[in-house]
């Protein structure tokens, strides 16, 4: 079964709607310039509230090493998500400081781009558009040589996350964030389709 993240996470009444649909992790953003940043502090709150087994992932671009491990302890964070330039020797280095798994996520606009994730020595990679959080997808042809488990994000919604499930190779997991919100705050009906309907599909011609 495909598993589901949601991130952009800021408020509490968003924690109480991920307690009840229940997706497989939920994202923690720590990077100053977008909209969802959210302070370590508020996000160990968040973190509190959360239901036993949501996973909680907190997501950094080009941030210092010291500064990420601090998240991941003051939070209590599950997994680290690199949304910047990050380089493997800098995962190498991130992981003499903690212990939790570590995401690389790669923009992906050529060929090129999709086998850099292939090659990847983060613990698990992210394929993404050109522009984090514009809300839209990019060409998901380029997709076909990546043979190793892949969160697809960029663009995501109730509407179109069914052809993100029939691409071969699946995803191990779709994330979405904006194209779940309305008034920039994340909303019952959208994560509900969106989360039961990844739960509930059956790709074509398999029973």
């Amino acid at each position: 079964m495909v598993k589901v993240k949601i991130c952009g996470i800021c408020h509490e009444a968003e924690i109480g709607i991920m307690n009840e649909l229940v997706p497989d992790f939920v994202g923690f953003v720590f990077v100053k310039k977008s909209r969802h940043f959210i302070s370590p502090e508020h996000a160990s709150y968040l973190r509190s509230k959360l239901r036993q087994g949501i996973k909680s992932v907190g997501v950094f671009a080009n941030e210092a090493l010291q500064s990420v491990a601090l998240c991941v302890e003051v939070a209590g964070l599950n997994m680290v998500q690199l949304h910047g330039e990050e380089t493997a020797e800098y995962v190498a280095a991130l992981r003499e400081y903690i212990r939790c798994p570590i995401m690389k996520v790669y923009k992906v606009a050529k060929p090129q781009d999709a086998e850099k994730a292939i090659y990847s020595t983060a613990d698990y990679v992210m394929l993404d558009g050109g522009n984090a959080g514009d809300g839209k997808t990019f060409d998901w042809s380029l997709l076909g040589r990546v043979r190793r488990k892949f969160f697809l994000s960029g663009g995501l919604n109730p509407e179109n996350f069914q052809q993100a499930l029939e691409l071969d190779p699946q995803p191990y997991a779709l994330n979405a964030s904006s194209g779940l919100e309305a008034h920039r705050t994340k909303d019952y009906r959208k994560v509900m389709k969106f989360i039961l309907g990844v739960k509930s599909f059956k790709k074509s011609g398999v029973r």
